[in-house]
C-alpha cells in the first residue's frame, strides 16, 4: 500500500485557534482526520505527525526513509529558517510536496524565502486547508497513475 507521512511544524498545533483570520477556524485534528480520509480513498496510508521542535521534525523524516513513498510538509516558519530541515528532505531521497495555508507571498517579506522550494516536487500557497487535500490528491496521482 503506498504511503504518505504528513508533517505538520512549529505552532500549527495552534490551528483553529491562532490568528484564525489568516489561518480559519478548522482545527489541526480535522486537517489530519480529513487527510486521512481522503488518503484511503485512493488506497494510500497516511501517517501524521506535529511538532514545535525542530530536530523531531529531522528525525521523524529520517524514519520515512526507505517506507515513505510521498512526505506532504507543511514546515510553519521553519521554511524560512531551516537548512536542517531542507538536508533531511533531500537526504532521505522521498519526494515531497510544501504546503502553507497562507499566501506566504502576500505577507511579511521574511516569509517570501522559502529553503525547501526548489526541492519541492510541488507547492502549494494560500488554499486553506484545502490545500492539504490538494496535495494528496497530486500525489495520489503521481502514487497510483504515474503521472
Amino acid at each position: 500500500m503506498p504511503s504518505i507521512l504528513l508533517i505538520n511544524g512549529p505552532n500549527l498545533n495552534l490551528l483553529g485557534t491562532r490568528e484564525p483570520h489568516l489561518y480559519g477556524a478548522t482545527t489541526l485534528r480535522h486537517v489530519e482526520e480529513n487527510s486521512k480520509a481522503v488518503a484511503a480513498s485512493y488506497g494510500i496510508d497516511l501517517e501524521t505527525f506535529q511538532s514545535n521542535h525542530e530536530g523531531h521534525i529531522i528525525d521523524r523524516i529520517h524514519s520515512g526513509r526507505d517506507r515513505i513513498d510521498v512526505i506532504i510538509i507543511n514546515p510553519g516558519a521553519l521554511t524560512h529558517t531551516s537548512v536542517g530541515v531542507r538536508d533531511a528532505l533531500v537526504g532521505v531521497c522521498i519526494p515531497f510536496i510544501e504546503v502553507h495555508i497562507t499566501n506566504v507571498h502576500a505577507r511579511e517579506p521574511f516569509r517570501h524565502h522559502s529553503y525547501l522550494s526548489d526541492k519541492a516536487s510541488a507547492i502549494l500557497v494560500g488554499l486553506g486547508t484545502y490545500g492539504y487535500e490538494a496535495a494528496i490528491q497530486h500525489a495520489a496521482r503521481n502514487l497510483i497513475q504515474g503521472n
